[in-house]
């Protein structure tokens, strides 16, 4: 088959963020698909449109700014240039047999309606957030007007697409309340990758090169830092752990998004020297820095649609063998406490979080159970080949040859 694949995201292993489509396009690449996948550079580009074919995947990136920096509007705008520039590529496109269209943002769908109107090409879409719930719990979009329209196009999505695939529980029954078919929908959870993610000997050259002392007992939040994540929460905390002088205990941030400047403002007016703000870097060097830290933070707002969160630092936590704190009351609160990998803390008590850090500090032989557990649930859950056969077994039901 030959897949149109849209993704405004992606990203390869060599480069920071998440690599779900990625894996996703190797599976097909390497079953002898062909993949024609479309998406924003993610900096600066000297060409309108390059091109490239990363591992058999024929990548079209187009010129589209977008970082975790701009505001509200300057983002809507990015979203709604990417949309048009995806319509024109793929209406361009020839013998097309199938769109995959993967969110965020909601608008991501509407060049596969386009392609499917004007081709009959059938697509299905991905839904990795709950759009517009997510802006709309968080007071982004408060027009009534707006609201309606967006809770209407993201249904009429769900109608049009031959198949939706979900992160979470919580996403799938997000679907499934508009009416659509059970049948219709499938649930493909973000994945593990255990050849990435996995515990080793530290590394004492990136230890030094980046500050991090192998002597304290070291909590690691990496990814977005973005208003949705409640970073504020985690250096409450660190303010917290000061207060009481458990010196012992660093908190690091890998990462970067809107709130990174404010935060590290604060840490620098308040002298929380026990937290560090280490930057974004690629896969590898990523890898090697949660290698050397003793336990791993996901972090969410306190907002119920984000109790239905598949976040990728998670999943890649339980490869590390880390014990994995959250503070959503959702599925991954479920995860952590059913097999023993990881605490919940209250979202709204900054001081939970703090008293089950200096709880795991105080206990190696927890930390190293729990690190057990979550790399068992790696391998025999979410590990990225399963994740990448049920996503081929799904694909292939659409293969006319």
């Amino acid at each position: 088959m030959k897949i149109l694949y849209i993704h405004q995201y992606f990203n390869t292993p060599q480069e920071p963020g998440g690599t779900r489509s990625y894996w996703f396009s190797k599976e097909l690449v390497n079953a002898g698909h062909e993949v024609i996948m479309f998406t924003s550079a993610r900096k600066e580009q000297q060409h309108f449109i390059e091109r490239k074919n990363i591992e058999g995947i024929a990548v079209t990136y187009v010129r589209n700014t977008y970082n975790g920096e701009m505001g509200v509007i300057q983002r809507a705008w990015s979203f709604v240039r990417f949309m048009f520039y995806a319509i024109w590529f793929g209406i361009r496109q020839k013998d097309i047999d199938l769109v995959y269209a993967t969110s965020t943002p909601l608008s991501v769908a509407f060049p596969a309606m386009v392609i499917k109107w004007f081709k009959g090409v059938p697509f299905i879409f991905e839904v990795r957030d709950l759009w517009p719930e997510v802006p709309i719990q968080m007071g982004a979009i408060k027009n009534k007007l707006l609201i309606k329209l967006l809770y209407w196009f993201e249904k009429r999505i769900y109608i049009s697409a031959a198949h939706v695939v979900t992160l979470s529980p919580g996403m799938k029954e997000g679907v499934l309340k508009y009416g659509i078919p059970e049948q219709k929908v499938s649930m493909i959870p973000n994945m593990s990758k255990k050849e990435e993610f996995y515990e080793r000997p530290k590394n004492e050259a990136i230890a030094k090169a980046f500050g991090i002392s192998l002597n304290k007992f070291n909590a690691i939040h990496f990814g977005a830092m973005g208003i949705a994540n409640h970073l504020e929460y985690i250096i409450d905390a660190a303010a917290d752990l000061k207060k009481r002088n458990l010196e012992d205990i660093d908190i690091l941030f890998l990462g970067s998004g809107s709130v990174e400047s404010k935060l590290k403002q604060r840490c620098e007016s308040e002298g929380l020297s026990n937290v560090k703000f280490l930057g974004k870097h690629p896969m590898q060097t990523l890898s090697e820095i949660v290698n050397l830290c003793d336990v791993s933070i996901v972090s969410f707002a306190n907002i119920p649609v984000l109790y239905t969160n598949s976040p990728n630092k998670l999943f890649d936590s339980l490869s590390a063998a880390k014990p994995i704190i959250v503070n959503s009351a959702g599925w991954t609160k479920e995860m952590v406490e059913h097999n023993h990998c990881g605490l919940f803390t209250n979202p709204d008590s900054p001081k939970s979080l703090a008293d089950a850090l200096f709880k795991l500090s105080t206990s190696p032989e927890t930390v190293k159970k729990m690190g057990t557990n979550s790399r068992s649930l790696a391998e025999t859950v979410y590990d990225k080949t399963i994740a990448c056969k049920t996503f081929y077994a799904l694909i292939n039901r659409f293969n006319k040859a």
